[in-house]
């Protein structure tokens, strides 16, 4: 197994890690070692990409497993955000749901050996779900004692920032999200077509 595949089954090892320190109350900053977890977790999607490609050690593992941690991350951090009422359920079906389905078309283009391969729309929409999810993670602290050390702001104020960032951001999310599925759905038409 080469350095990119180890990095993308480490992300993927890291959810459950995720979890437990951002579901098990009594754990001493539980909350905030979760969300150095899902920002190490995060870097990894990136670094195991640019390795790949760079060392040429692009693998089938790769190509099924790494998009399948991504969708993993995201969905564990989502539905923990749901269970701490940060983010509307709504948001999280939407953008889970859109995952199932692009996950749906690939499944069926690899049965017909045909390869999706990633767009645009999908590597924006991963970026903007990462940067939404952080905000939300980051707001979840009440204490928030490292953001307000680090700007200098009071707790009220650090909150309805964060909240306005999480808000803003996560709408984006939802926004990319649906373009990036219905884009993924027209380009790839003929993959339907082939299954018949």
């Amino acid at each position: 197994m080469n350095l990119a595949n180890k990095l993308t089954l480490l992300r993927i090892i890291l959810v459950p890690v995720f979890l437990v320190f951002i579901g098990v109350r009594g754990i001493p900053y539980g909350r905030g070692i979760a969300t150095l977890i899902f920002i190490i977790a995060s870097l990894t999607d990136k670094l195991d990409g640019y390795i790949a490609r760079s060392r040429n050690q692009i693998t089938r593992f790769g190509k099924i497993m790494d998009p399948l941690a991504d969708k993993l991350l995201v969905s564990a951090a989502l539905v923990s955000l749901v269970e701490f009422r940060t983010i509307p359920a709504w948001v999280a079906v939407v953008i889970i749901a859109r995952e199932f389905a692009v996950t749906g078309l690939r499944s069926v283009a690899a049965a017909e050996g045909l390869v999706i391969a990633a767009s645009w729309w999908g590597k924006l929409k991963t970026v903007i779900q990462i940067i939404a999810i952080l905000f939300a993670l980051l707001s979840l602290d009440i204490r928030l004692r490292v953001f307000r050390e680090l700007f200098g702001i009071k707790l009220n104020e650090a909150l309805t920032i964060l909240t306005f960032l999480t808000n803003i951001t996560m709408f984006a999310a939802v926004i990319i999200t649906i373009i990036s599925g219905v884009d993924y759905f027209v380009k790839n038409k003929y993959v339907l077509k082939a299954d018949k």
